[in-house]
């Protein structure tokens, strides 16, 4: 798995079957990828951390996490995943449809509990850490889906839905939203377009005007909303996801470098060269033979 699958912000990627709307992965920071850059999807995703420690963001709130918490993120919540202070982190991730848990016709659970929590319409907690009384139900409730999914015996859907039903409890009653400061939802929704621009348009040439015109801002105002939204530059981001969509098409295929550079939104090789070797700390060259090395040792 590499980090441009989850790079897309409007994630395209299937992640669930459509007969039984969930799946889990496990992942390791920064041995498969470097981040997850800020993204989202339909599916509703939890987020266990195994081993180590490292941040996540939910809707532009950072979490510092550790082995043993978890984070609960509702659908359509832009989020993220990275390192601290250069640490690894292994992690698992669940993620489903709401559907999962729905039932025919009208349904009370679905329209005043299910589709809330998961849409985020009833605030919970993000990060489920040992502080919070629903912890250690939903670390075992957690440990029953993955033992279930394991064994796959006759009927473990069933059982699995169970686990959510009561997941989805628990984060009502006893899972109440920690006191933060949260991004307003208009200002949320704007990222969004900005991102999925970003996302549909990286290979050309974007202008300032051009995208702060997307969101209906001036220059100067899409400038400063984006650096104290993101914490970096539109430039500075711009370039950053250019050059992750680059050491992508190096390790996955045979175009030459400059035709790769090219394609992702750079005129000029000597540019993109040092810009690369900036970011990965070694050339386009090297990064494609150590990338290539590394997947046939594993």
């Amino acid at each position: 798995m590499d980090n441009i699958q989850y790079g897309s912000y409007r994630e395209q990627k299937k992640h669930t079957p459509d007969d039984f709307p969930y799946n889990t992965y496990l992942c390791t920071i920064p041995l498969d990828f470097a981040s997850v850059k800020i993204h989202w999807h339909e599916e509703v995703e939890l987020i266990i951390v195994k081993k180590g420690e490292g941040k996540i963001s939910v809707d532009l709130e950072e979490y510092e996490v550790k082995a043993g918490d978890i984070v609960f993120v509702p659908s359509g919540k832009l989020h993220s995943i990275g390192q601290k202070d250069g640490m690894s982190m292994e992690y698992e991730n669940i993620i489903f449809k709401s559907s999962l848990l729905y039932s025919a016709g009208e349904d009370l659970c679905r329209k005043s509990y299910i589709d809330p929590i998961c849409g985020g319409g009833i605030p919970t907690a993000a990060h489920i850490h040992g502080r919070l009384s629903c912890h250690g139900s939903i670390s075992e409730l957690v440990s029953r889906m993955d033992r279930l999914c394991g064994e796959r015996k006759r009927g473990y859907q069933l059982a699995v839905k169970g686990c959510l039903f009561q997941i989805m409890y628990l984060l009502l009653t006893e899972g109440g939203a920690e006191e933060r400061c949260k991004t307003n939802e208009r200002s949320l929704t704007k990222l969004k377009i900005i991102l999925s621009y970003i996302e549909k348009n990286y290979h050309k040439q974007i202008s300032v005007e051009e995208i702060s015109g997307c969101c209906f801002y001036s220059k100067s105002y899409f400038m400063r909303f984006f650096k104290e939204t993101m914490g970096i530059s539109f430039v500075e981001y711009l370039n950053n996801y250019r050059l992750d969509a680059a050491a992508k098409m190096l390790l996955s295929s045979g175009e030459n470098i400059l035709n790769i550079a090219s394609e992702c939104g750079f005129d000029n090789l000597s540019y993109f060269n040092r810009r690369f070797k900036k970011r990965f700390d070694m050339t386009p060259g090297e990064y494609r033979r150590i990338g290539r090395y590394r997947t046939i040792g594993k």
